[in-house]
């Protein structure tokens, strides 16, 4: 697994779209979160522009997972407010936010996007097909065709609910 992809999949996640519960629902939430998972440090605090960044870069890593493909242009939005710059570490070019702080840790994220593609995981990076769901997942099937965060819960939604069509549809055709 990859830790990138894992990290944009649990910052999706953060917005549960099936309850509208939100774990970064305001500043505060959202310094704590950078923090737990070593973006951010004790000191930094998270303003409203920060929480609107992030608003808008989960909302647009969302809609990217989403699409099967690009162009991402709500990602695309959400990205252009991360000012990052190129640095060599070695032989090796690494980007890096110009910023500290939390606008920092977010740019991080913005990082993490570039290592999911160069590890190849970010095509893996998917969003749940139930439209009541949306919850991001990494789909890693042989052949990436996994379509439900959860065959046993998503896709029974779905599976059920297409059986109970066809089964309106047949009960239909047999009415005289």
């Amino acid at each position: 697994m990859s830790a990138p992809a894992e990290l944009l999949r649990d910052f999706v996640n953060t917005h549960d779209m099936d309850t509208d519960t939100d774990d970064i629902a305001s500043p505060a939430d959202l310094a704590v979160w950078l923090r737990e998972r070593g973006l951010a440090g004790e000191a930094d605090r998270a303003g409203d522009d920060d929480l609107g960044a992030a608003t808008a870069l989960r909302a647009g890593l969302r809609a990217a997972m989403g699409h099967g493909g690009g162009p991402y242009p709500e990602l695309d939005h959400a990205l252009a407010h991360f000012q990052l710059r190129v640095i060599f570490k070695g032989d090796t070019p690494v980007l890096m936010p110009l910023a500290g702080g939390v606008s920092g840790a977010l740019a991080r994220l913005a990082v993490a996007v570039m290592a999911a593609q160069t590890d190849r995981t970010w095509q893996r990076l998917k969003v749940c097909a139930e439209a009541t769901c949306r919850r991001a997942f990494l789909d890693l099937s042989k052949n990436r065709s996994r379509s439900w965060c959860s065959m046993s819960v998503c896709g029974n939604r779905i599976k059920t609910r297409a059986y109970r069509v066809r089964r309106r549809a047949a009960m239909g055709s047999r009415r005289p």
